[in-house]
């Protein structure tokens, strides 16, 4: 049986033929409408839009020919069976090149025949019709992806040119000290975070920050980053006038890893940062679980400065120090994130961790020699994201 609403139209100028051709396809399930002449078949096909048509290729004046040509050429792709009594080769060859779909000769002689060619013409037009249904699915489906796409992408230039527009000009100087940092993100978007900036006349400040997963959701945290440490000097400085203010590192990393806590993001940072007594000539540092430490260049020497800490936004009973040192006339600082880590050679942490001083000190703890020895180029795509901040003073 065929499904519901399978609709034939057969157009046939002999009424006996005709009726007989309808009684088998009726017998078969299908709904028959019939037409005697071409303009009758024409008509109907127009108003009643079958799913196949069978026409006797001898219409009076052969216009059996030339109702197939109107059919084919109508765009509804509906399938026509040609029939006649005569099975000249000619008549053949030029219904199938109008478009028919078959041919059969004298159709009431074998049933079979006649059913297993409609039913063929109805399979692959259907198929036909299902493939264009998928097609148009899918054309909506990519015209809605690209339009999404689109609006990612411009949701990504916004939050990338905010991002840049929060980061500190660089290289910056500052009395006799200098700082330039350089960041690459493994996607639009960085999960990595620098800043530099004047806490007092005499104080300056800095900060690495590296959040947890990379793209949006890590960036929209150094938002929160540069707000919440931009506020905490603020309402520090309200409290102590425009004089020395008692910025601590570590005061600064308790009030975000309260503050990432309480807003229930799921992200943490590992981060460290530092606030220079240009009076004393000493630097103040708290480590807020960051690998690798800060590496001091001085004399033809770099190490690691000393310092732990756990991660920030993860612990709330976590408690983080200060480290005080004083700095030399001559020096580099230099402060990477993790993903630099990945640029060393070395098979395991511990070889690569210990490869970053001697670079250093190779370079001289120059920006752009660390960046050229690391092989970083910031129109390269990596696998983490990448920042590097120098902070050097007097620097040779």
């Amino acid at each position: 049986m065929q499904p519901p609403g399978t609709t034939l139209l057969v157009i046939d100028d002999d009424d006996k033929v005709r009726q007989r051709l309808s009684a088998l396809l009726e017998g078969n399930g299908h709904d028959v409408i019939q037409a005697a002449d071409a303009g009758g078949g024409l008509a109907l096909f127009e108003k009643q839009r079958p799913e196949l048509v069978l026409c006797d290729l001898h219409l009076g004046d052969s216009q059996g020919f030339e109702l197939v040509r109107q059919i084919t050429e109508s765009g509804l792709d509906v399938p026509v069976i040609v029939m006649s009594a005569e099975g000249a080769m000619t008549d053949v060859v030029q219904a199938l090149r109008l478009g028919a779909s078959d041919f059969l000769l004298n159709p009431l002689n074998d049933p079979e025949v006649l059913e297993h060619s409609v039913r063929r013409a109805l399979d692959r037009y259907r198929l036909r019709l299902e493939n264009q249904r998928i097609r148009e699915r899918l054309e909506r489906a990519n015209r809605e992806l690209e339009m999404h796409l689109k609006e990612l992408r411009d949701d990504q230039a916004a939050g990338h040119q905010v991002q840049l527009n929060m980061l500190p000009v660089t290289p910056w100087t500052s009395g006799e000290y200098r700082l330039e940092h350089k960041l690459i993100p493994s996607l639009y978007l960085s999960g990595d975070f620098v800043d530099y900036f004047r806490v007092s006349d005499s104080q300056l400040a800095f900060y690495l920050a590296d959040v947890s997963g990379h793209g949006s959701s890590s960036a929209f945290v150094t938002v929160l980053l540069k707000f919440m440490t931009t506020r905490l000097m603020y309402e520090q400085r309200k409290v102590e006038g425009q004089g020395r203010i008692e910025f601590k590192p570590s005061d600064v990393l308790g009030h975000i890893n309260r503050s990432l806590i309480s807003c229930k993001l799921g992200k943490h940072v590992t981060m460290l940062g530092g606030v220079i007594d240009e009076q004393e000539k000493t630097l103040t540092y708290s480590i807020g679980g960051h690998l690798p430490l800060p590496v001091i260049y001085a004399d033809g020497e770099a190490r690691y400065l000393p310092g732990k800490g756990r991660p920030v936004g993860l612990f709330e009973d976590a408690d983080y120090q200060d480290e005080t040192i004083p700095l030399p006339e001559h020096f580099t600082l230099t402060l990477c994130s993790d993903g630099v880590l990945d640029c060393l050679e070395g098979t395991t942490l511990k070889e690569k961790e210990a490869r970053l001083p001697a670079l250093i000190a190779e370079q001289g703890g120059c920006m752009q020699g660390i960046m050229a020895a690391l092989g970083l180029d910031p129109n390269k795509t990596m696998p983490d994201d990448i920042s590097v901040l120098v902070l050097s003073r007097n620097a040779e």
